[in-house]
């Protein structure tokens, strides 16, 4: 009886086994779908707000001799005037506009900006010698910067999210001063140069940068021409004073530190 039953395990194990084997073979679960993460890029439009300081220096110095005959009401008046540089500083602040295109860690772009400015007030001072007419105004030297703007190529280094650049090219602006050959005081006084500097950005979140910019901007100054100043004659008339082959040229420096906060269209 013994040998019977172990026969029956061993043929009902034997059996089992075999159906075991006929059974198909589950294949392993597939491996989790890890996606890449996305690596930040600087190429894309951007535009942003800016708010700094600026320290100018307007290197108008220049002494024109204003011979006798000059003025109407005072024929015989003669001597040299002098025209002082004037220094300044105050707040500017404005937007900006610009593209950048980076391969691999370099960056390249363009931008554009528009300012105003409070540096230095809107006229120099001019030093008027004993003898001129009591009426005399001298032309303003447009001793101060109302307003500017920039149009510049920028090339940097880019270290993932962190951005070094210099930046340089044209730059514009102006302020108003005395300079209308009519007697009408602040005219708009626009002039042209160019502009160098540098700064550093990092971009916070895919579409936020913060960034530090400093600007070295220079406007040359050449439309005063002969025009002096204006004079009044006793009936009220406003006449204008020119010195005939003279040129009253003005040189406007200024430094300009800001913050700059832009939006970056684009994710990656």
């Amino acid at each position: 009886m013994k040998k019977i039953l172990l026969a029956s395990v061993a043929l009902f194990g034997f059996a089992g086994a075999a159906a075991a084997a006929d059974l198909p073979v589950r294949a392993a679960p597939p491996a989790p779908m890890i996606a890449a993460v996305p690596v930040f890029t600087w190429t894309g439009f951007y535009v942003g707000v800016n708010a700094g300081y600026g320290w100018q220096n307007n290197d108008n110095n220049s002494s024109i001799f204003v011979p006798a005959g000059t003025f109407v009401t005072a024929p015989a008046a003669s001597g040299t005037i002098t025209f002082a540089d004037d220094e300044g500083e105050g707040f500017v602040g404005g937007g900006q506009i610009g593209y950048n295109y980076q391969f691999g860690s370099f960056v390249l772009g363009v931008e554009a900006d528009l300012q105003w400015a409070d540096l230095g007030g809107s006229g120099g001072t001019a030093f008027v010698p004993a003898g001129f007419p009591a009426s005399f105004v001298p032309a303003g030297t447009a001793g101060g910067i109302d307003w500017f703007g920039t149009v510049r190529a920028r090339a940097g280094v880019a270290f993932g999210q962190a951005l070094v650049y210099a930046t340089g090219g044209f730059a514009y602006g102006g302020a108003d001063d005395n300079n209308n050959r009519f007697g009408l005081v602040n005219d708009d006084d626009v002039r042209t140069g160019w502009v160098l500097g540098g700064g550093v950005e990092y971009a916070f979140t895919n579409n936020l940068t913060l960034g530090l910019e400093g600007l070295w901007v220079n406007l040359d100054g050449d439309n005063n021409g002969t025009f002096i100043g204006t004079e009044t004659t006793a009936g009220g008339a406003v006449l204008p004073v020119d010195v005939a082959g003279r040129d009253n040229d003005s040189d406007n420096e200024f430094f300009v530190a800001r913050a700059k906060l832009n939006f970056k269209f684009g994710t990656y």
